[in-house]
């Protein structure tokens, strides 16, 4: 089978990561692999930050958690030491479905090389707040940015699942 397309049929979300950081080389190709997604008329309206201290890390999980609602000792990064925020510039039209391809390709390219991802929303309202305009502040980003998804990644603690049958009705010919 086609490595690509071995690739898009095995990922799997991850929901229990090692602590172990990923090295800076795997990284940087998955962050670069992001930045190659299909972006409406080429304007490449998405931007990625790439969260590897640990203490920004901690309080983006504590955020995230009040967005949730949920309490106590829960991780909604399950643990992963890395965490890829996409966000893109809410004045370009298809700016949603850009971030969602960027997002797409960092858990793939993760995948491709065995790191372990998932998705975790609700950056949209964290940097709506204070402390999200605050990030983007101290980076020197500006305009008007909208998050799209965490791409959380690390090395898996256990195998992945087999995935869900694919129901019948997926997919009309005409």
């Amino acid at each position: 089978m086609n490595e690509t397309l071995k690739v898009l049929e095995t990922r799997r979300s991850c929901r229990n990561f090692k602590p172990d950081m990923v090295s800076d080389e795997e990284i940087q190709a998955i962050v670069k692999a992001g930045t190659f997604a299909a972006t409406g008329m080429g304007k490449q309206s998405p931007i990625i930050i790439a969260v590897k201290d640990k203490a920004m890390r901690d309080e983006l999980s504590v955020q995230n958690k009040k967005v949730g609602g949920w309490s106590g000792d829960f991780d909604p990064f399950y643990g992963a030491p890395v965490i890829l925020i996409v966000l893109a510039r809410k004045d370009v039209p298809t700016y949603v479905y850009d971030g969602s391809l960027v997002m797409g390709n960092l858990m793939n390219a993760a995948e491709s090389l065995g790191v372990a991802s998932i998705w975790i929303h609700r950056a949209k309202e964290e940097f709506e707040s204070d402390f999200g305009k605050d990030i983007l502040k101290k980076l020197g980003i500006e305009g008007e940015y909208e998050g799209i998804g965490h791409c959380a990644i690390g090395y898996a603690a256990e195998p992945a699942k087999a995935p869900a049958p694919r129901k019948d009705n997926y997919v009309y010919y005409i």
